[in-house]
């Protein structure tokens, strides 16, 4: 095997364990916090299509975590009743409800995660910036060629 398939062969071994022990926090969160494994997923998809500027809709998130609309309702009024995420216009479209993290959900998740972020940060706080940057340019590509193998899965099920 050479050098680079190697690396590669390595990154993704990495890529999978992280996604487990992920997985396993999760698990962890949600029994403290009486969630239901789709709704961690639901929060976390909320979460992560915030930051990344493009925020769901309750039809959004639930053709991402493959529920019924009926399903989902149920989730959005459970998670809204529980303080963990609210209903909110959309600044571009007033149309549009989209779904965001509440200031309860909020302090919940920093309250058990942020040691998460305290070991994070002291486990890279040796490494230079230029390799924190190659590593989010990997994670970066690596997304991305998730998603979009994940897109073409979707293509390949309708079919």
């Amino acid at each position: 095997m050479t050098d680079r398939n190697h690396l590669e062969s390595a990154i993704s071994a990495d890529l999978r364990a992280l996604s487990s022990v992920s997985e396993q926090i999760g698990q962890v969160f949600g029994a403290l916090h009486s969630l239901r494994p789709n709704d961690f997923r639901a929060l976390l998809h909320v979460m992560v299509a915030d930051v990344e500027g493009a925020p769901l809709t309750a039809g959004e998130l639930g053709t991402m975590l493959g529920l019924s609309s009926a399903a989902m309702t149920y989730l959005v009024e459970r998670m809204i009743a529980s303080g963990h995420i609210r209903r909110e216009s959309d600044a571009s479209d007033r149309r549009k409800v989209i779904l965001r993290y509440d200031e309860h959900g909020m302090e919940v998740a920093r309250g058990f995660f942020g040691p998460l972020g305290m070991r994070t940060s002291a486990a890279l706080a040796d490494l230079p910036d230029a390799d924190l940057a190659a590593a989010h340019r990997v994670f970066e590509s690596l997304i991305g060629a998730m998603r979009e193998h994940h897109a073409d899965l979707g293509d390949s099920s309708r079919t």
